[in-house]
């Protein structure tokens, strides 16, 4: 429930900003081609369509789960996703991907890592 309660503040602190520093932000940041239909990824846009930018974690240590998405949190800490549903394309480790989930309400298979269904996954960062 805490790490439900993390994500969502997380989603609303990402998504709040004053227009000065998103203006700021949109002409100084660099663009990044996805390399699955090699179109521009603009951060600004990405975060206002709800996406979140993580990074894809491979462990092989015993009781994590193989693949998680490793996720910003509060005072610059992170929080791990389980993704159900990660497609092979994307089981790349330290691949950066914006991503769209949805928190599941189930038991965690994993020791550090919270089970979520993704909703739309593109690789960028």
């Amino acid at each position: 429930m805490l790490k439900m309660i993390l994500v969502f503040f997380s989603a609303i602190i990402l998504s709040c900003g004053s227009t000065e520093k998103q203006t700021q932000s949109a002409t100084t940041s660099e663009t990044t081609t996805t390399t699955e239909t090699s179109e521009t990824v603009d951060p600004q846009k990405m975060i206002a369509e709800g996406y979140t930018l993580g990074t894809i974690i491979y462990s092989e240590k015993e009781g994590d789960c193989p693949y998680t998405i490793q996720m910003p949190g509060d005072k610059m800490e992170f929080f791990y996703l389980h993704p159900i549903n990660l497609e092979k394309v994307y089981k790349k480790d330290g691949l950066k991907v914006w991503v769209k989930f949805t928190g599941l309400r189930r038991m965690n298979r994993c020791d550090r890592a919270t089970p979520a269904e993704i909703n739309d996954i593109k690789i960028g960062g």
